[in-house]
């Protein structure tokens, strides 16, 4: 009881002082080397999730880049020139909405969440007409995993 009181009196001491009083320590270990081996697994830690956290931006990125291409290309094929404008996060549907026809101010309603669905739908529709197909495809947005597919078949296809 005393050895569990003095165990408990030590983690307390050592998580709010960020120090160990002398003689406390568990099954024969020094509290240098504890709080040494503390220390370099939380350094482990920190470097493995900034490493995640870096990975998985730098897909996030990737994948961005190369929807903008695709946006881009749609664009070209339509006769459009999108300039800079395509790069840019939100802004880069003014020249989708011009490939579509339909008016710049609209823009605004794809900020509003569940109006942003169904201007999000028409203006897809309508790309897709611009661009020599059939609007049904628009569906192929709500089947997960093909509607990853959809922006660049509309690319990339004659």
């Amino acid at each position: 009881m005393e050895h569990a009181i003095l165990v408990s009196l030590r983690l307390l001491l050592h998580r709010f002082l960020g120090e160990l009083p002398v003689g406390l320590t568990i099954s024969g270990e020094t509290p240098l080397k504890t709080m040494q081996q503390d220390h370099a697994q939380g350094l482990a830690g920190l470097g493995i999730g900034l490493f995640f956290i870096f990975f998985a931006i730098a897909i996030a990125l990737g994948i961005y880049v190369f929807y903008c291409y695709c946006f881009k290309l749609i664009c070209e094929k339509t006769g459009r020139k999108p300039g800079v404008l395509i790069w840019i996060p939100i802004v880069h549907y003014i020249p989708l909405l011009e490939v579509a026809g339909l008016p710049i101010w609209l823009i605004v309603l794809l900020l509003i969440p569940f109006v942003n669905l169904i201007v999000f739908i028409i203006l897809w529709a309508k790309v897709c007409e611009a661009r020599g197909k059939s609007p049904w495809l628009v569906i192929l947005f709500f089947i997960p995993v093909v509607n990853l597919v959809l922006i660049p078949y509309l690319a990339f296809s004659e």
